[in-house]
């Protein structure tokens, strides 16, 4: 069963939501919300890939998909209902435009996907002037890269300048990024 245009997904670990943490033996429930984007599981594992298709991902890779991927939703008489991208059972569809990273196996790196890379904030440096803010604003060190980057010389830990207005924040591995556009980027320090 292939798709034409979409990656056919599964929720990492069979789980829609990844509302608990663990610490020691114990597992802390983070959020009751079903509504909680945050609590929303962001990983999917590929099942298949589109008709066609000859990128860099394959059956079995890890993505990095959009919080709507998974999540339910209450209709107007409030029952419990699967958002669009539901496919059946446990199965998804993903438009490309929903996911961001990708990767082979837990010991390989994330990887940008199309015109998608992760910045990592810097740190507020000391300064004359009040930021009021733990970060540097606007600026930040590449942590996962794309293609198209890569093209344009820019390497993984390079310290970069970026547009305002362009921060979606993400936990990626237990790391506080922002996802951006490579069109978001406007200087490598």
């Amino acid at each position: 069963m292939k798709s034409p245009f979409y990656f056919i997904v599964k929720p990492k670990n069979n789980k829609r939501y990844d509302s608990t943490k663990k610490i020691g033996n114990i597992d802390f429930i983070t959020s009751t919300s079903k509504e909680d984007h945050i609590a929303s599981n962001r990983y999917a594992i590929v099942v298949e890939t589109p008709i066609n298709y000859k990128g860099p991902i394959n059956i079995g890779d890890t993505l990095l998909v959009h919080h709507n991927v998974f999540k339910f939703y209450n209709d107007m008489q409030g029952r419990r209902k699967s958002g669009k991208s539901y496919f059946k059972d446990d199965l998804f569809f993903v438009d490309p435009d929903q996911f961001y990273l990708y990767k082979a196996n837990e010991k390989s790196k994330w990887m940008g996907y199309d015109k998608y890379c992760f910045i990592k904030p810097l740190e507020a440096q000391d300064s004359y002037l009040n930021k009021n803010s733990k970060n540097e604003p606007l600026r930040g060190t590449v942590r996962y890269i794309n293609d198209e980057l890569i093209e344009k010389g820019v390497k993984i830990g390079d310290q970069i300048l970026y547009e305002p207005e362009s921060e979606y924040e993400f936990v990626v591995d237990d790391e506080k990024l922002y996802r951006m556009f490579t069109k978001n980027i406007t200087v490598v320090l």
